[in-house]
């Protein structure tokens, strides 16, 4: 496999993170800016924060919670040279689980399906370290 189909899924998932930022960035100024929100309120956390900014807020923080396994895998995986189709479907799977599981927590966030998301995600994820544990232990 080339390095640019593990890399491709990763810069989907950091160009999601950024993306998150920015939407929360922008809230933030503008409930600032609008005086929706003084600097007080939200000075020791997040719960002066409009409903719509928090939300955006906590999937931009979910970001850099589970993805961190995955980008370190996928350097594992490149460094290694162990990658191969499966392991790069469930790149993908978990990918595509990421970019819901944004989805859901930005809109309706639907803790039932955000939470059902997150866990397809969790599985995919897991399973790529087995695999790749596996082919390094082993040596196949």
């Amino acid at each position: 496999m080339a390095v640019t189909d593990f890399l491709l899924p990763v810069f989907v998932l950091v160009f999601l993170t950024f993306i998150l930022l920015l939407r929360t960035a922008v809230g933030r100024v503008s409930s600032l800016r609008s005086g929706e929100v003084k600097p007080d309120d939200i000075a020791l956390g997040e719960p002066g924060w409009p409903k719509t900014t928090t939300q955006y807020g906590n999937a931009f923080k979910n970001q850099l919670e589970l993805p961190v396994l995955f980008y370190v895998l996928v350097a594992f995986i490149l460094i290694t040279r162990v990658g191969d189709l499966l392991l790069l479907v469930l790149a993908w799977i978990f990918v595509i689980l990421r970019l819901a599981h944004a989805y859901v927590h930005t809109t309706n966030n639907n803790v039932l399906v955000r939470g059902r998301v997150y866990g397809g995600g969790l599985v995919a994820l897991l399973a790529m370290w087995v695999i790749f544990a596996v082919k390094i232990l082993t040596g196949t």
